[in-house]
């Protein structure tokens, strides 16, 4: 989607829940949230930023799935009506040839689709999608491999909504084909695309046409990718935050938890001013199967951000984001609280330490009274017992 403006300033899709935040706070008045409203989306297409569905497009040309330049090109563009036509061609080609999707998702490709993704800056929802389409192709995607290209990748783009610049601007600064020719010492330049050719030849010609939308390797936004995983007593198995939209001063912090089992709860206690400057928002029960489904926490995040306090006030959830959400949010928390993890023991008042840097999650427990906490600990029942949802609770954990 091109970007609507707003007295002179570009906005979009993520700029109406932050105005909710700022209406809720005082900050903005009925009347300039509709005019927001009205001029945020101007026309067809995704959102104008690096949201969850840009960033899963990027991915996918990352990996080798779509056409060069398809992913940044606008929906109302004659460019995007050429690539849908020569896309059609292709698959007819492709089918022709007989050439499946397993020939080209290999895991030099998810290396690839990773790696371009933690330049971009892109979503947490990033680890989900890739993790389960590389499942699906039988390629084994350990989250630690995740981290593991996010701490040797540069994040090169500073993209909405962690950054100033649109989709638009990164399509006109050369696309996917130039972060990837920049980032070419760090692929798997031979891996297979859905143009019959690998990688090197796709971005042979590729160039980067504005420096300040993609960055060079040496003079990167910041010298690690935008996605980090983190793990401690909250997340023994892991979550995943997007470094890429966090405050310096926000890398480390510790506050009292303020617990919540819904997402419904947590976003009326911040919407009635309860939560505090150095609290840790704790929003769980909104996994796969406590959710069920694992809704987005867009609202809680957005509404923290209008109000002010996204450099003061961390959230974590065993629920996941939208691509539109920005500041200390940690999410995917596993084991899930439906699940017994230990984010279902947590109480209000327990400190909890976020460090980045070093890439833990933890509350200032013991293991002992941990353990004790979980033995006490009774399961909710589901809140959804019929119809397709139902089956997300009754899926066994892994």
């Amino acid at each position: 989607m091109a970007s609507g403006w707003l007295d002179g300033k570009k906005i979009g899709y993520a700029s109406v829940p932050e105005g909710l935040g700022k209406h809720f706070a005082g900050k903005m008045t009925s009347e300039e949230l509709c005019k927001l409203e009205n001029a945020a989306c101007p026309g067809c297409g995704s959102c104008n930023g690096m949201f969850t569905a840009n960033t899963m497009a990027c991915v996918t040309e990352a990996l080798g799935m779509s056409l060069p330049y398809c992913a940044t090109t606008l929906a109302n563009s004659v460019a995007k009506l050429r690539i849908a036509k020569e896309t059609g061609e292709q698959i007819v080609k492709l089918t022709c040839d007989n050439v499946k999707p397993s020939a080209i998702l290999k895991k030099e490709s998810f290396e690839n689709a990773i790696a371009v993704d933690m330049a971009l800056g892109g979503s947490t929802n990033t680890v989900l999608h890739v993790s389960a389409i590389a499942r699906e192709a039988g390629v084994p995607l350990p989250l630690k491999v995740f981290d593991e290209i996010g701490r040797r990748t540069p994040h090169l783009c500073s993209m909405i909504p962690s950054g100033p610049y649109a989709m638009e601007d990164l399509d006109t600064a050369g696309g996917i084909p130039a972060v990837m020719k920049e980032l070419s010492q760090m692929l798997n330049l031979n891996a297979l695309t859905v143009t019959c050719k690998p990688v090197s030849e796709n971005i042979a010609d590729a160039r980067v046409l504005d420096v300040n939308v993609i960055r060079p390797l040496t003079d990167p936004v910041h010298e690690e990718g935008g996605i980090a995983i983190l793990i401690g007593n909250i997340a023994p198995k892991g979550s995943v935050v997007k470094t890429a939209a966090v405050s310096p001063k926000m890398l480390k912090h510790s506050g009292p938890a303020k617990v919540y089992n819904s997402e419904t709860e947590a976003v009326a206690s911040i919407r009635n001013r309860e939560i505090q400057p150095g609290d840790v928002v704790v929003i769980r029960y909104e996994g796969p199967r406590g959710g069920p489904g694992m809704p987005e926490m867009l609202i809680p995040t957005a509404t923290i951000a209008g109000m002010g306090l996204s450099e003061s006030v961390a959230l974590i959830t065993d629920g996941r984001f939208s691509g539109a959400t920005r500041g200390p949010c940690i999410g995917h928390v596993a084991p899930e609280a439906a699940d017994a993890g230990p984010i279902a023991i947590l109480k209000n008042g327990d400190m909890i330490t976020i460090d980045i840097p070093n890439r833990t999650l933890k509350a200032e427990l013991t293991e002992q009274e941990i353990k004790k906490r979980l033995k006490a600990w009774k399961p909710k029942p589901p809140r959804i017992t019929k119809g397709y949802l139902a089956r997300y609770s009754l899926t066994p954990p892994e």
